[in-house]
């Protein structure tokens, strides 16, 4: 049971060690920023208030959040704080190269050295694209200063040819009718404006969906945050009330440790499997919860999600989208839906000072085709991520089953090996690659060190003289991530990577490979012995010769324990530093 938080006496705030100093220092710190227009009372002990915004014209799902920020400030002023915005590293799926996923532990040390190194005393995070949420929460919850998030919200449904589509699920889709011979180029390029036509993040339940779903879950975005679209003018009032709250959260010294709990990583967990979310929650949450100090396996995934139906009818396992979820009722619904079924620690504290019980026992549905009941759910239990083991992933593998072709959750085919998704790409398109419906594409060398970055090219396409034939899926097996947006029988995260030797490196093409979903197993199907005569496939990282990258490749860990890098687990606290004059 989580114990309900009580507010604490007041004390004075962090930001005093700055701003309510006599001297030199003390003249130096308020000095300056008065020349942005600040009067003498913004220096009385109010509480100060961090902004981090992640805005980039770069990142097109972030590229709205000035106006949000605009809003925060709003209730910072009329709640008697005093909010200072800043920029951080923004991380932008569209354009970044080699993956997002790279830097996402940079921009998680970007944050919590912005906020241990400035005069804060709380903070509300500006984010939405995939990485940049999980990474500006990691760096928070290292500091532990009082923290709230406002997501971006998701865009409008895409509007193509009389029907909905959506983000990255429909561009996969869409690309293999073109490789098909179904649909042509120029249909293809019609489809770009109408996909992405106002701003926001993915509004399929893609990863930027998915996390901004789980971190209400978790109680760090308020309540009903997640899901409004980006142009809704609820997106800015809530941002608004973020504002206003978590001044008081600063007087309550309401942290981040009272919210990312054992139970809350629980709940976050089964939403991921109500909803039917991405594959990169799960390691976000084991590198959320490494610094959070919350012991979080691989295996908890599996087990904690078994007896969670899905719940929610979203793409890309489903029809429905992020603007028909909101207006079905949005987070709040699944999450009364589970306390209904008692998977939910009702209990768990939230940044609003209530318990997640308390803040959602009056939500109602609206529509129940998007989100459906625990007696006529979407899809059955145990169709979210499940955690594969065997001699191919002897440290765990994660699949999407909702995402999966059923009769490919029992499979048993001969393996077509590639030691660079480039390499794949290139023979994908082949019309004498020597596949059939049984063929297990196996692509490695794309784990976290192997790339390095830990890209999303798991779901790599299905060969194009199979797409010919009507052959729709084919088991597909590495060591990366896949797309939230992504669909298909894909075998990801498989651990130990290639690179450091793991399994994976002695797979050879002809090699028989054995997947059996409903007993969590996949199998190397090749006698031990042989094995141990083999030599690993030359698939390991050179070491980068400069910067992060190399920082990076050294020290970062395995996909089962969240990818972080070896000194950043763990807190580092919101201790004042030394003096800087």
């Amino acid at each position: 049971m989580t114990a309900s938080h009580e507010p604490q006496p007041p004390a004075a705030p962090r930001s005093a060690a700055w701003f309510g100093t006599e001297g030199r220092n003390g003249f130096i710190h308020r000095s300056w920023l008065r020349n942005q227009g600040h009067g003498p009372e913004v220096f009385d002990g109010r509480p100060v208030i961090g902004i981090g915004n992640s805005w980039s014209e770069l990142t097109p799902c972030n590229a709205h959040l000035r106006d949000l920020a605009e809003a925060v400030k709003r209730g910072v002023w009329q709640a008697g704080g005093f909010p200072l915005e800043f920029p951080v590293m923004s991380l932008g799926e569209p354009l970044m190269r080699p993956t997002t996923m790279l830097y996402r532990n940079l921009l998680a040390m970007e944050t919590e050295e912005t906020l241990r190194a400035n005069p804060l005393d709380g903070v509300v995070l500006l984010s939405g694209c995939d990485k940049t949420t999980p990474a500006m929460l990691m760096g928070a919850a290292s500091v532990g200063l009082p923290t709230l998030m406002v997501t971006g919200g998701p865009m409008l449904n895409g509007k193509f040819q009389g029907r909905d589509i959506g983000s990255g699920t429909d561009v996969w889709r869409l690309s293999e009718e073109v490789r098909a011979g179904r649909m042509s180029p120029a249909d293809l390029t019609d489809a770009e404006a109408c996909m992405s036509r106002s701003s926001g993040h993915c509004m399929t339940m893609g990863t930027a969906s998915t996390m901004a779903c789980v971190v209400e879950a978790l109680g760090v975005q308020l309540s009903g945050g997640a899901a409004i679209p980006a142009v809704d003018a609820r997106r800015r009032a809530i941002a608004q009330e973020s504002g206003r709250r978590i001044v008081a959260m600063v007087g309550e010294d309401l942290r981040p440790s009272a919210l990312l709990t054992r139970e809350a990583f629980e709940n976050a967990i089964r939403v991921n499997a109500a909803l039917g979310g991405s594959t990169n929650a799960v390691v976000h949450l084991l590198a959320l919860a490494g610094r959070a100090g919350v012991p979080l396996a691989l295996d908890d995934f599996d087990r904690l999600a078994a007896d969670v139906p899905v719940l929610v009818d979203l793409m890309p396992s489903g029809r429905f989208l992020m603007e028909d979820f909101y207006y079905a009722g949005g987070l709040p619904v699944v999450l009364r839906e589970l306390d209904a079924m008692g998977l939910l620690h009702a209990d768990a504290m939230t940044g609003s000072g209530r318990t997640v019980g308390e803040e959602v026992a009056g939500a109602r549905c609206w529509n129940r085709e998007v989100i459906r009941t625990a007696e006529e759910p979407f899809r059955p239990a145990g169709e979210g991520t499940v955690v594969l083991r065997g001699s191919l992933c002897p440290d765990g593998a994660v699949l999407k089953v909702s995402a999966a072709s059923p009769e490919l959750l029992r499979h048993r085919g001969r393996a077509l090996v590639f030691d660079r998704v480039e390499d794949y790409i290139a023979a994908a398109d082949d019309p004498d690659l020597p596949v059939d419906p049984s063929t297990v594409i196996v692509v490695r060398g794309a784990g976290p060190r192997g790339y390095p970055g830990f890209p999303e090219v798991g779901n790599v396409p299905v060969p194009k003289v199979l797409l010919e034939a009507g052959v729709e899926d084919v088991l597909r097996i590495s060591d990366a991530r896949m797309s939230g947006t992504g669909y298909g029988t894909c075998v990801l995260h498989v651990a130990p990577e290639a690179a450091v030797g793991g399994p994976l490196a002695l797979v050879r093409t002809g090699d028989w490979i054995e997947l059996d979903v409903p007993a969590r197993r996949l199998d190397l199907a090749v006698d031990p012995a042989e094995l141990a005569a083999r030599t690993p496939a030359p698939v390991a990282t050179e070491i980068p010769a400069r910067g992060w990258a190399r920082l990076y490749v050294e020290h970062v860990q395995q996909a089962d324990v969240g990818a972080d890098l070896d000194f950043l687990t763990g807190g580092s606290g919101d201790g004042v530093p030394r003096h800087s004059h």
